[in-house]
């Protein structure tokens, strides 16, 4: 016996923070949205598994859609937790250079983040650091006071919402499992509990790390140049008992990420990470032997640092869009251009500092889903 085929105006593929933004800003414009995501809850993959962190947009490319979409969205961000009283605090943060050698380096992230625009930075030399975080190691640090933390699972909720309001649907348990051409538009295959055939003229895929792959599962989408998705695990630690900061503490980026940092959650507590480790498979266990290359990294700028405190947390893979050694990509957004496929668009390698961007992501996209008359 076939699956049951049912009909509908939009399809939106993931139930991230993304995912919700683009389904919520769809629902405003059109009737009869869906919403299908693979596991029992909404944002339960790239999204509740970051820092949580509210960034300025500091250390993207000038002109980047990175750049320009996480300053605009950071604002909106802010605002809509204001409106809809999710838990957040605009706490700030420090980027430090531990020793001299460093300062250079952030003296170029300092002019990077001007000229993007983030007009509220500051460099502060070694007694201005010391004068705030008296417990920081370091000879210099750019104040970054824009930079802020928000509930995550407060903010998933309130977007649910919103798409509901306008008169989306949510579908879970759902995996997208193939994009079909068809004469109406776009069929998705869903497994698992909701197996069935969905069909609607407009599909936009923000499956974060499945987003590549399932481009290559049906006849639809294979015009994209993105066919594959590297994954880049960060390991995050908590720490058992208070510090002694009261902003967020970064060191000097690595490659593939922004080095292991110190994190405050709304109470308060701290947890640092994530570091890079790039992965061939999809593993979120976190390793306790990992705790003194944490240690030894955490101590650069936090010199008294008790190692027993550490605890493994959690972790959570970045979707990379080029292997390790080359060069970041920007976010992606491919239209039917790209895919060679009418009515569907992708989001790729939408990483940090894609939670801060989320409404702007959707907005632009909506905005050129207007645009090329598909709305």
């Amino acid at each position: 016996m076939g699956l049951e085929t049912y009909t509908c105006r939009a399809i939106v593929i993931g139930g991230g923070v993304v995912g919700l933004a683009v389904a919520r800003a769809l629902a405003a414009r059109l009737p009869d949205v869906w919403l299908v995501e693979a596991e029992a809850r909404l944002g339960q993959g790239i999204s509740s598994r970051n820092s949580e962190v509210i960034h300025a947009g500091i250390y993207y490319p000038q002109g980047s859609l990175k750049a320009r979409l996480c300053i605009r969205g950071r604002e909106q961000l802010y605002a809509y937790c204001q409106s809809r009283q999710v838990p957040f605090r605009r706490c700030g943060k420090f980027i430090v250079a531990a020793s001299e050698t460093q300062c250079d380096t952030l003296r170029a992230i300092l002019q990077q983040g001007l000229a993007n625009g983030v007009e509220d930075l500051a460099w502060l030399d070694q007694a201005g650091t010391l004068a705030l975080e008296p417990a920081l190691r370091a000879v210099a640090a750019i104040s970054s006071p824009s930079t802020g933390i928000l509930d995550v699972q407060q903010y998933v909720m309130c977007l649910e919402a919103d798409l509901l309001d306008r008169g989306g649907q949510v579908l879970m348990r759902a995996r997208a499992e193939q994009l079909d051409c068809v004469a109406q538009g776009i069929r998705v295959r869903l497994g698992g509990e909701q197996s069935c055939w969905l069909e609607a003229p407009l599909v936009i895929n923000c499956a974060g790390l499945d987003a590549t792959a399932l481009l290559a599962t049906g006849t639809a989408g294979h015009g994209s140049e993105w066919q594959r998705t590297w994954y880049a695990k960060g390991n995050y630690f908590s720490y058992q008992g208070q510090v002694p900061f009261q902003r967020l503490i970064y060191p000097i980026p690595e490659p593939g990420g922004l080095g292991i940092h110190l994190m405050l959650d709304q109470g308060g507590q701290a947890r640092f990470g994530p570091d890079v480790d790039w992965v061939e498979e999809r593993d979120y266990r976190v390793d306790a032997g990992g705790r003194e290359r944490f240690a030894s990294a955490i101590r650069r700028y936090w010199p008294t640092l008790d190692a027993n405190r550490l605890q493994p947390a959690y972790a959570g893979i970045r979707p990379k869009l080029r292997p390790q050694g080359e060069a970041a990509t920007d976010f992606i957004l491919d239209t039917p251009a790209q895919h060679g496929t009418k009515g569907l668009y992708s989001l790729l390698g939408i990483e940090s500092p894609g939670l801060t961007s989320s409404l702007a992501l959707a907005d632009t996209l909506v905005a050129e889903i207007d645009l090329l008359g598909d709305l």
